[in-house]
């Protein structure tokens, strides 16, 4: 299970308990309750839209090309090859095959 996972279920566990809670407690001790996990839940909010704010964007797609095999021809390619603004995130190859070409051979990356 993911983090963003285990963080969902604790929220609707929370959730659901504070309901019945308030369901079963006297109307001033839940507007109490209420009142301060409103508060807390406010804070909270502006702590996690402050650090989404100043976290780091990924600008684009990760591209993985592994176990490649064998190219030939005028122009090969056994790993990426294009445009790196049409990519914009990471690129990884691994275990790229070999390449032959009478004009261009690439066995890794080439980004224009």
């Amino acid at each position: 299970m993911n983090i963003g996972r285990v963080v969902l279920t604790i929220s609707l566990l929370v959730v659901a308990g504070l309901g019945l809670w308030f369901a079963l407690a006297s109307w001033d001790d839940a507007n109490k309750v209420a009142a301060i996990s409103s508060a807390l839940a406010a804070v909270a909010a502006v702590g996690v839209a402050v650090w989404a704010a100043w976290r780091p964007q990924s600008t684009g797609r990760s591209v993985r090309v592994s176990d490649t095999g064998k190219a030939r021809g005028n122009r090969a390619v056994t790993g990426v090859s294009g445009k790196a603004d049409a990519i914009g995130g990471s690129v990884q190859v691994k275990g790229s095959g070999d390449a032959t070409a009478s004009d261009d051979a690439i066995t890794g990356v080439e980004l224009d």
